[in-house]
């Protein structure tokens, strides 16, 4: 009687190994943040709800300006142009996405953060990228922070995603001031709003 419980056991014990193996290739390991707040897109944005309507590609410059190589404490660690926009995320896709371009940010205080902006066909499609990043995955993180301190925002902006997120990794650290300060990066959408006018 006793061999005949051993097998399936082993056969269980086996099956949630696998289980547990799946769980992390398909990156549900991977980072949250401990807060989050989403928006869908509005009616502020509709001259550029549609990447037609603001067809010319994001730059690198344009968004990440000199002016915004420092953020109050925070430098810019990094900023690059992601050859492939799900390559910023796990257990989300950025369907039609053809930009995703992201900027990291530290402090002396341990201060530390991101902001990733994806350019998406339209506002629709904006709107359920920050739907699923509520709930289906998440940003790769690109600096260390300790995310179980770390904050995040999502926007949908017409036809763009701006995703900040801020974390800690010293005790003077304060995530709520640097997801202020990154969201502000996010301020490049309204200049393409005004383009659009």
């Amino acid at each position: 009687m006793a061999r005949r419980l051993t097998v399936p056991l082993a056969a269980v014990a086996g099956l949630a190994v696998l289980a547990a193996g799946a769980w992390l290739w398909l990156g549900r390991g991977e980072p949250r943040p401990a807060a989050f707040s989403g928006e869908p897109t509005s009616a502020l944005y509709a001259l550029i709800d549609s990447r037609q309507a603001d067809a010319a590609p994001l730059r690198l410059d344009e968004v990440f300006t000199p002016a915004t190589r420092t953020l109050g404490t925070l430098s810019r660690a990094s900023a690059e142009q992601l050859d492939d926009c799900d390559d910023a995320l796990w257990g989300a896709s950025a369907t039609g996405c053809t930009q995703a371009l992201r900027a990291t940010y530290t402090s002396a205080s341990g201060d530390a953060g991101q902001f990733v902006i994806f350019n998406l066909p339209d506002g629709r499609a904006a709107d359920a990228l920050v739907a699923a990043l509520a709930k289906d995955g998440f940003v790769r993180q690109a600096v260390p922070f300790e995310a179980s301190r770390s904050r995040a925002a999502a926007r949908a902006l017409g036809h763009y995603v701006t995703v900040a997120w801020a974390g800690a990794s010293g005790p003077g650290a304060d995530p709520v001031k640097t997801l202020v300060a990154l969201n502000g990066l996010g301020h490049v959408v309204q200049s393409r709003v005004l383009a659009a006018t």
